[in-house]
């Protein structure tokens, strides 16, 4: 049985170390299995409902994401990669779908409530990102996906899509696919940012860009945070909490030497530079065949957009069947 698996990201914005860690370096993965067809979403429509705004910045990073996604090796002959706002099926979904949850219902969605709270909107909250739980279910349901990978923080997300898939079928007959979430392995968290922050972005400047230069990978390894009260190389320092060696844990493949580079740290006589100086080395090897990659792509924008176009032709055939599918269900398909 072949697996659908629906994923994809907010362009608001290149994206970092924590991206390619949480995300896509499994998707890579998953686009080598021929039992998954994989469909990645460019999602601007979700950007957009607190972005409106401010529409330039999700146009522009469009493209960026995009780039993003050939750099670290995602084929668009094995994976379907496409515009949210170029299916206009979506949006039709999400109306018909509005009408099977209460407003009550997406307020008591926690991820909502807590995204409500760290944007600040307080009563200004715009409709668009309010509802957007039920725009997710119709860009998963659209597809049939039965796999959807998300973080631990977005399992309310997919719990609301779960209802609605029920909701639906209950109503109206076993149209749709019940969709199953597949989560991180059990102590991947989250990447933290470069200042220990426990979450990486773009607004707090703590990140390492996909896109970022040697120099700045290296300007950046040298800023990071690490154990304030190892003062001088000969103090004994404390590894847990030390974002160097959590990137070495992360990153690092001798794993042998980053143990005896702890122990070293514990016990005193080691540097902060010097650690820094290889997490730099470390990244590196991991970073640059991403960086010459995304430059090649980078000269010939306009086949990137191309290829954005032809995943987005492709997307909305499968989207336009399973939405025909629901009319007909429904008892609109009045001209069919």
């Amino acid at each position: 049985m072949t697996n659908i698996i629906l994923t994809g990201d907010r362009p608001t914005g290149k994206l970092h170390l924590g991206h390619y860690v949480g995300s896509l370096k499994n998707r890579v993965a998953m686009q080598g299995d021929p039992e998954n067809e994989l469909f990645i979403m460019v999602a601007d429509m979700q950007a957009l409902t607190d972005n409106a705004k401010n529409p330039e910045k999700v146009y522009s990073n469009v493209l960026q994401v995009a780039l993003d996604y050939l750099a670290v090796g995602l084929d668009p002959a094995r994976t379907t990669m496409f515009i949210q706002s170029q299916i206009p099926e979506l949006s039709e979904l999400t109306m018909y779908f509005l009408n099977l949850v209460s407003v009550g219902r997406v307020r008591r969605n926690p991820t909502v409530k807590s995204e409500i709270e760290q944007k600040g909107f307080g009563d200004s909250v715009p409709t668009g990102f309010f509802i957007y739980p039920v725009s997710q279910a119709s860009d998963i349901t659209a597809f049939k996906a039965n796999l959807v990978p998300v973080g631990e923080d977005q399992k309310p997300m997919l719990e609301q899509t779960q209802e609605i898939v029920q909701s639906f079928n209950n109503t109206y007959g076993e149209v749709l696919v019940n969709p199953k979430g597949v989560f991180p392995d059990k102590g991947m968290g989250r990447l933290p940012g470069i200042d220990g922050n426990g979450k990486m972005s773009k607004s707090l400047g703590n990140g390492i860009y996909l896109s970022d230069s040697e120099e700045t990978v290296a300007k950046k390894v040298m800023s990071m945070y690490t154990d304030p009260n190892h003062i001088h190389v000969e103090d004994p320092g404390q590894v847990e909490g030390n974002m160097v060696f959590t990137y070495l844990d992360v990153f690092g493949k001798d794993k042998e030497k980053i143990e005896e580079l702890k122990a070293h740290y514990r016990r005193g006589g080691l540097g902060d530079v010097k650690i820094k100086r290889y997490l730099i080395e470390v990244l590196e090897e991991e970073l640059n065949p991403i960086r010459t990659r995304r430059e090649e792509f980078a000269k010939d924008p306009e086949q990137v957009m191309l290829m954005l176009k032809e995943g987005s032709e492709k997307a909305q055939a499968v989207a336009a069947q399973t939405l025909a599918e629901v009319k007909k269900a429904m008892g609109i398909a009045y001209f069919s």
